[in-house]
């Protein structure tokens, strides 16, 4: 096992292994850390009492943070006729139909978010093996499928975000950088936590929450009280 770093070992004294801390106090211990050179992105991590191969157990959802995630998307979306001009208006970085998706055949992958408007998935079905993996299919429950697109749009750049559960019932999310004020993180975090809440699957039997965990980039993991 690789040996952790002395910024990491010092960050990590300041931190009780075997406490539950507020989200208020964890978010004081991460802005001491100081691990990396760089703005680290503050990243929550939620296990829930889930069991995902079921269908009706599912976590999945996007939700706008309100105070962003400190990263300017890269908006790409899949349109034709009028719908060209309004996604442009609206500020995508991309706009176009089958010369993007030849693109993303080739290996192009510089956008983080794929928007598309229902008469496009046509186009857009067979990319699904290559945008499904990286979480970038474009999805009506999700709201990246849509006429509205200047309110997908608007929404992703704003800091909307997608939460899903991964195999073991964990979610993983960003919801910030370390250089926010407190209150922001905390803000995005209620946010956050808010909507796993109301996606609780009405098949999930038992406890929900089982725990939550914040972080940054390169820092220690500081474990909460669960309050929900």
């Amino acid at each position: 096992m690789a040996k952790k770093g002395k910024k990491y070992q010092d960050a990590a004294k300041l931190v009780d292994a075997s406490k539950l801390y507020q989200v208020g106090e964890a978010i004081d211990l991460l802005k001491q850390f100081k691990v990396a050179k760089f703005d680290e992105t503050v990243e929550l991590h939620v296990r829930l009492g889930v069991n995902p191969k079921y269908a009706d157990q599912q976590v999945r959802g996007a939700v706008v943070l309100p105070n962003g995630i400190g990263k300017t998307k890269r908006v790409l979306v899949f349109a034709k006729g009028e719908k060209v001009s309004e996604a442009e208006s609206a500020g995508a970085d991309f706009v176009g139909g089958e010369e993007l998706a030849e693109k993303i055949r080739g290996g192009w992958m510089d956008f983080d978010v794929a928007i598309a408007t229902p008469d496009m998935m046509g186009v857009v079905g067979k990319l699904g093996k290559i945008l499904g993996p990286r979480g970038l299919m474009p999805n009506p429950k999700l709201g990246t499928v849509t006429m509205d697109l200047a309110k997908a749009i608007n929404e992703a750049k704003a800091g909307k975000i997608e939460y899903r559960t991964d195999k073991a019932g964990n979610v993983h999310c960003p919801i910030g950088k370390v250089s926010f004020d407190a209150d922001k993180i905390l803000g995005n975090y209620q946010t956050l936590m808010d909507a796993l809440i109301k996606a609780k699957p009405a098949a999930a039997k038992g406890q929900y929450v089982k725990s939550i965990t914040l972080t940054a980039t390169m820092s220690p993991s500081v474990h909460l009280v669960l309050n929900y």
